[in-house]
């Protein structure tokens, strides 16, 4: 009997995920905190779970796509939770950013139940997401990850098993380090070629054929021509990842000085009412220290 899967958390990037199950041919429950996007997912085929422990109840696998630690642990583990609902057996895959720790301490809860639980951030943003192309980084047991291979193949390109369960935990904290750097370094060259009246255009051209180009550079290149910051990943969502990555630092005993200095820039950019923007945002805070706002 085909596997039934459970998917909570129908955001920027769950909805694209939540269809490209269903565009595979898997049997969908869905649950959000809004109905808005319940609604959508079920007209594209999938049935509407009531809570996480209903939700737990029907499917032998349960995908979460959360915003923070607290919301996985209030998912999982709170009234009406994932605990309640789930049978031994189920296969739990949190496919969120939070702390590894918290990872470690849901998987614990939920194998008393019988749950066999992998942790499984991912990156590409919002259109990695829509193209099932995400990097997909994976901690846990390994026939777990075996089992769960094809249905991450659904979802992404780059799926790597990387240890125990916390380890794609790790990983994602690792990745965003790099692409928070790698976008505020973009914002500051981007932001030195326009005061030296250069085509932001034939720059990104440029930067984009040599050692400079990134992933970050040809994802990110329609929002700097447009000098618009529609979220594809969400400044307030990054800096949420950079205070995991500090705290994960402190703990670890590692300094990160540059990813310390970003940290406190995405700060900024909240305080001026912009964390609803895109993460490449972040020019727009070195446009204004330039003396070249709008």
């Amino acid at each position: 009997m085909a596997q039934v899967i459970g998917f909570i958390g129908l955001g920027i990037m769950g909805r694209p995920m939540a269809r490209n199950l269903l565009k595979a041919g898997h049997s969908l429950v869905v649950h959000n905190r809004s109905q808005g996007p319940v609604d959508e997912i079920v007209k594209a085929g999938a049935k509407a779970g009531a809570s996480p422990r209903d939700v737990a109840g029907r499917c032998d696998v349960l995908i979460t796509m959360l915003p923070n630690s607290p919301d996985v642990e209030l998912v999982a583990l709170g009234k009406d939770g994932i605990v309640e609902g789930a049978r031994p057996g189920l296969i739990y895959v949190d496919m969120s950013t939070i702390s590894p720790i918290v990872s470690q301490k849901v998987g614990r809860a939920l194998a008393a139940k019988g749950v066999r639980m992998l942790d499984a951030p991912v990156s590409g943003g919002e259109k990695g997401a829509i193209d099932a192309a995400l990097s997909i980084m994976v901690g846990g047991d390994k026939p777990v990850f075996d089992a769960m291979l094809p249905i991450f193949q659904a979802m992404g390109k780059t799926i790597t098993h990387l240890g125990p369960l916390g380890s794609g935990g790790f990983t994602k904290l690792a990745n965003q380090i790099i692409v928070a750097v790698n976008l505020t370094a973009l914002a500051e060259a981007l932001t030195l070629a326009k005061k030296a009246g250069l085509d932001r255009e034939l720059t990104l051209t440029a930067l984009a054929g040599g050692l400079a180009g990134s992933k970050c550079l040809e994802q990110k290149r329609p929002n700097y021509l447009a000098n618009a910051y529609k979220p594809g990943f969400k400044v307030d969502l990054h800096f949420k990842d950079l205070g995991l990555i500090m705290e994960s630092a402190r703990a670890l005993g590692v300094p990160l000085p540059a990813t310390a200095v970003v940290q406190e820039l995405f700060n900024a950019l909240r305080v001026k009412g912009r964390g609803g923007l895109d993460h490449s945002g972040v020019i727009t805070l070195l446009e204004d220290l330039a003396g070249l706002s709008a």
